[in-house]
C-alpha cells in the first residue's frame, strides 16, 4: 500500500464490506467521514468500520464511498472489486419499450412523405399605428365614498 494512503477498503469474511483509516488520517476525522458514507464502527475492533446493511447494494455503495473520498482529495486503497477506477459496474439492462423503434418508423415515414410543405414566407409584420396623444385631459370618474359606516 502506498505510504500516503488515507483510507483502505476491502471485504471481510465476517463483517462484509469494511474500511479503515491509516496512520496518515486523524481517527476523529476518519470516523466523521466513514459514518457519513454509511459505515459504522465494528465493536471490539478499533479503527475498523463496516458498511451498514451490506445486503442493500453493498458493492455499489462501497465503490461510491471510495469515489467520494477520492473526490475530497484523499488517497484511497481499495480491493479491485471495490475500486471504481479499476472495475466498472456491470451495465444495467434496459428493458425494451418499443419507443425508439416507433420513433425510427415515424422518422422514416416523415422522410418519404408525399406531402411536401412549402417553406414559410417571412415578411415584415404589419405595424399598428400609434394613436395620437389627445390634446385634452381625459375625465376619470371615481366613486364617491361617504364618511362613516354603511348599514
Amino acid at each position: 500500500m502506498d505510504p500516503g494512503t488515507h483510507f483502505a477498503f476491502g471485504a471481510h469474511p465476517h463483517h462484509g464490506f469494511v474500511a479503515s483509516a491509516t496512520s496518515n488520517m486523524p481517527s476523529h476525522l476518519a470516523h466523521w467521514f466513514l459514518v457519513r458514507e454509511q459505515f459504522e464502527p465494528v465493536p471490539d475492533q478499533p479503527g475498523l468500520f463496516r458498511l451498514t446493511e451490506p445486503e442493500r447494494d453493498g458493492p455499489r455503495r462501497t465503490r461510491q464511498a471510495v469515489h467520494d473520498l477520492r473526490h475530497h482529495g484523499y488517497a484511497v486503497h481499495a480491493d479491485i472489486a471495490l475500486d471504481p477506477a479499476a472495475s466498472a459496474s456491470p451495465p444495467r439492462p434496459v428493458p425494451p419499450n418499443g419507443l425508439s423503434e416507433r420513433r425510427s418508423r415515424i422518422a422514416q415515414a416523415a422522410g418519404r412523405s408525399s406531402q411536401r410543405r412549402s417553406a414559410p414566407t417571412t415578411s415584415v409584420p404589419s405595424a399598428r399605428p400609434i394613436p395620437p396623444k389627445p390634446s385634452y385631459a381625459p375625465t376619470v370618474h371615481l366613486p364617491v365614498f361617504t364618511a362613516g359606516r354603511s348599514r
